[in-house]
């Protein structure tokens, strides 16, 4: 099969981010496929057009994108891959598009070139456009609003099948998508390369002289609005008055990176009790979560943000570690269940210093939550769920 998938943000291990669309193309490669992928050079790590990544034909559009970039800027990066998609689609040959959505602007070309080249289609939500912009109130306008809306229906009507991060996600959707069109496939848990050595860990740890054995906090990924990771600063602050022990490390970028060094300075924790990082690649990953106590996961008070599939999470199962989320949903039902991480209070960083405190003094709890994480992570592991992947791509 010809495949052509389309995902703005896709990413090598060699960079930082979401390595989803690169594992699930490079077994469709394995098993016979061609897959052309067209993406953009948003990270700035590829000076060519045209890579070949692992059999994946890669071709990047000359488009940056920054999780800090304001409104009108992400549209022009938008619109701008979706121009590139309109010139490299035209002169592929494919039998299947996959078209992996955010943004939600990916349907505009993906619907176009399905029509212009009679090919079936497969659209993936990773997140829940238009609502998620909506309720964060970067989509205010209501004629953008209904435009949106138009969008998605479309490309919910176009597609022959409908493939969900998760179960919310998927619930959200059979109010607008027929049951028997979506398949659940959510994000992956690395359990071959996460699974690595606890010195890894303590090597790791060198690199940092101020966190040494101390019990280590990991957050990863973006500095967003929707992330509320400021709200670790604040429980940090809280958590030195009971244990100053416990050490934080943030890895990662985005709009928020300076306020959130800006309220580290002032507590005077940074380089002290707490620690900021540059985004990592996916493949330095397992080395800094083999380094962790307690992995973490983030997002500011929204009921939409319950349906996430937020990659750090999984990291975090296949690294086998206790996870901390502030958010309720799938994910939290899947940690009570499961006992492989807690569940702390949306906004309340005194109570949430207390009940993390808890399970940093209490070695059996630990042991447990661990030993659960990893058992947790063999439901989500790359090849389970590029087998259900495999099936949607086939059933289409």
């Amino acid at each position: 099969m010809n495949i052509l998938y389309l995902h703005q943000y896709f990413n090598t291990p060699s960079m930082p981010g979401s390595t989803r669309s690169y594992e699930f193309a490079k077994r469709l490669v394995a098993r016979g496929d061609t897959v052309h992928m067209v993406t953009t050079n948003w990270q700035g790590k590829s000076k060519l057009s045209f890579t070949n990544e692992s059999g994946i034909n890669v071709y990047w559009a000359p488009i940056p994108y920054a999780n800090k970039m304001n409104f009108l800027e992400r549209i022009s990066a938008y619109l701008g891959y979706v121009w590139f998609t309109f010139i490299i689609g035209h002169k592929l040959n494919y039998d299947l598009i996959i078209a992996s959505s955010t943004p939600l602007t990916i349907a505009i070309p993906a619907l176009w070139l399905k029509r212009v080249k009679r090919a079936k289609m497969i659209f993936e939500v990773r997140d829940l456009w238009p609502q998620l912009p909506i309720a964060i109130g970067a989509l205010k306008s209501p004629i953008m609003i209904k435009i949106a809306q138009f969008l998605e229906k479309k490309a919910y009507a176009g597609s022959e099948k409908v493939i969900a991060l998760s179960t919310g996600m998927n619930s959200v959707l059979e109010e607008r998508v027929p049951s028997n069109k979506i398949s659940v496939v959510t994000n992956l848990s690395d359990r071959k390369n996460f699974n690595v050595s606890d010195q890894k860990g303590i090597n790791f740890r060198k690199n940092y002289p101020g966190i040494s054995n101390h019990p280590l906090i990991v957050y990863t990924g973006a500095f967003g609005r929707v992330n509320g990771v400021i709200y670790l600063v604040e429980i940090a602050k809280e958590i030195q008055k009971i244990n100053p022990n416990v050490r934080f490390l943030l890895t990662g970028d985005g709009f928020e990176k300076e306020k959130i060094q800006k309220q580290s300075i002032k507590y005077n924790l940074l380089n002290k009790i707490l620690f900021m990082e540059r985004y990592l690649p996916k493949n330095e990953m397992p080395d800094l979560l083999s380094a962790a106590t307690i992995t973490t996961s983030f997002f500011i008070d929204l009921p939409e943000m319950g349906h996430n599939s937020a990659n750090k999470f999984f990291d975090g199962l296949a690294a086998g570690k206790p996870i901390m989320i502030n958010y309720g949903g799938w994910q939290a039902d899947l940690l009570k269940e499961s006992g492989a991480g807690f569940i702390i209070p949306q906004n309340n960083s005194s109570q949430a210093a207390k009940i993390l405190n808890d399970v940093l003094t209490n070695d059996e709890t630990l042991n447990q939550m661990k030993k659960a994480s990893r058992q947790l992570s063999h439901q989500f592991d790359i090849n389970t769920n590029f087998r259900k992947f495999e099936t949607v791509i086939d059933s289409a």
